[in-house]
């Protein structure tokens, strides 16, 4: 099975951004979204094969998360229980016979780190979500999660220490989830791999000198990662400030 994840940054600009022929060219079980910015009704959107599923924040313009599937699951869930958290249309899970699909747009703690404490509550409810869900089957979670683990994940740490997404408290938080029975797809495929990102900022040329971040990721529960074929990063891809990723796992 293919999976792919990718925050578009807005959903319609990426679709006059050749949206649809990369998704058919991917041509994934599973295609996962986040930071669509829509509301229902704002895009006509569907493929041959696929059903999708939404999931829309309050406030116009922002966040929002979507999966297409060729695969009908066998339930469906919003969010994540806890309504502080659910507003802003973060998380979607799929269930399936033998697990559960997650796509989530884990909240930014923002300039001056202005949001960090809800971030660290967001991590807290999160990670307590994925160990109830993993006690019942394995776990496949993917998307923006927006930290950098460690420090070869991103460009240039030593300047980044206490920047969103490169905090102590954030990394830490991360290290939590990779010590309660969770692992890091291309990491653990890559683990000494360098100068591999799927962020940059459209400021000061990022993208073109590769000065960016790895904040895109697959973690699946520690049982299945030997059913695990490969992680790839499509840093190639165009049409956000993001790249898709990819992971293929063989049920």
């Amino acid at each position: 099975m293919k999976f792919i994840s990718w925050n578009v940054n807005g959903l319609r600009a990426v679709v006059n951004k050749g949206f649809k022929d990369i998704f058919s060219e991917l041509d994934a079980d599973f295609f996962c979204l986040q930071e669509t910015k829509l509301q229902e009704g704002q895009i006509d959107l569907s493929f041959d094969g696929y059903e999708s599923y939404w999931n829309y924040a309050e406030r116009k313009g922002y966040s929002g998360t979507a999966i297409f599937t060729k695969h009908t699951p066998l339930s469906v869930t919003y969010g994540i229980g806890i309504e502080e958290h659910d507003r802003e249309g973060r998380v979607i899970t799929l269930e399936y016979a033998d697990f559960f699909l997650i796509t989530v747009y884990t909240p930014n703690s923002q300039n001056e780190l202005k949001r960090l404490d809800y971030r660290m509550q967001w991590e807290d409810d999160f990670l307590a979500y994925i160990r109830s869900l993993d006690e019942k089957k394995p776990v496949i979670y993917c998307g923006d999660l927006n930290v950098a683990h460690t420090e070869i994940d991103l460009k240039n740490p030593k300047t980044n220490r206490k920047n969103a997404g490169f905090t102590d408290e954030e990394r830490r938080k991360m290290t939590a989830v990779l010590s309660s029975g969770f692992t890091d797809t291309w990491r653990c495929l890559n683990p000494d791999t360098e100068g591999v990102y799927s962020w940059w900022s459209y400021r000061f040329n990022a993208r073109k000198n590769n000065a960016g971040w790895r904040i895109d990721y697959f973690i699946v529960s520690d049982r299945i990662m030997d059913k695990v074929e490969d992680a790839r990063i499509h840093t190639d891809i165009m049409g956000s400030d993001h790249c898709p990723v990819e992971l293929d796992i063989s049920f």
